[in-house]
């Protein structure tokens, strides 16, 4: 069953590979029912997030959920804003207070730049995320965290953790999803032993609107958002789709069956999309972010 499917970082702890996004899913009481929810319905692996402003919900969800805590994989993340030691060690801290928790399965650097320098600056922040990557391993040293990663990093943004700090992160959580496949930025995280983690694997609803994944998605008799969803897995990344309707968090994960490798291959070669309207701000790997 896809729920008890886990892949294994590069310090021995194993991720489910399907994981529950909480992203624009508040205020708490709404994501702390999504979360229940959820769990309830099967999954073990909750994404959320400093700058979702839902930590105290879902924390309150896993609390109302009574499934054991160590059956559990909490990840939530470092503001992209906090590219100094002190403001990392500070935010970690708070998240672990909001979320009620003693400690995170995972915690990773949201992005390189602050979200007001994506897609608009060069400055890629070098020496703010060597700063707050050492305040994660610190708090990794410490028991806080039991693994730590980053997300929308690019190879150099990588190289500049690996050749200067002391732990290599253990995934990198970016956009990926059928015509928006960064497939050489993953390629390069698998090689050097980092998992990565897909969010808005249904490209932020944007894969409804395609005839083609529409097709391929009745060819092989499930919905769009359940294909969107095997289609990142079978990449071998973990998936992370999002939703706070119940009847959709099932769907998402009715990935029992296998897309072929030719079909695999046509789906990675859909036309991208370029423009997500409102959520135009994250980052299309390739151009200048």
């Amino acid at each position: 069953m896809i729920f008890n499917e886990t892949i294994k970082l590069n310090n021995g702890a194993d991720i489910p590979v399907l994981g529950f996004g909480t992203w624009l899913i508040n205020p708490d009481e709404v994501a702390a029912t999504a979360v229940e929810q959820a769990i309830e319905i099967g999954y073990r692996h909750i994404d959320t997030a400093q700058a979702y402003e839902n930590e105290v919900g879902c924390g309150e969800g896993i609390r109302r959920s009574g499934i054991p805590r160590e059956e559990l994989f909490v990840t939530t993340k470092v503001a992209a804003e906090h590219k100094t030691y002190e403001e990392a060690a500070a935010g970690i801290d708070a998240s672990l207070e909001k979320l009620g928790l003693d400690y995170l399965d995972l915690m990773i650097i949201h992005s390189p730049q602050p979200w007001m320098e994506v897609n608009k600056s060069e400055d890629r922040f070098y020496e703010g995320n060597i700063a707050a990557w050492r305040a994660l391993e610190d708090a990794y040293k410490a028991g806080k965290l039991r693994a730590i990663g980053v997300s929308n990093f690019l190879e150099g943004d990588l190289d500049n953790i690996i050749e200067n700090c002391e732990i290599k992160p253990m995934v990198n959580q970016i956009l990926a999803h059928i015509s928006n496949t960064p497939l050489e930025l993953i390629e390069y995280c698998q090689a050097n032993d980092i998992v990565v983690e897909a969010y808005s694997p249904i490209a932020h609803g944007e894969a409804f609107k395609n005839e083609a994944i529409k097709a391929m998605a009745a060819k092989y008799g499930v919905s769009v958002a359940a294909l969107c969803v095997r289609y990142t897995l079978q990449l071998g990344t973990v998936s992370l789709p999002k939703t706070a309707n119940p009847d959709h968090m099932r769907d998402n994960a009715n990935v029992d069956f296998v897309i072929s490798d030719e079909d695999m291959e046509a789906l990675k070669n859909i036309e991208q999309i370029k423009d997500y309207g409102e959520h135009s701000f994250f980052p299309v790997y390739g151009g200048t972010f």
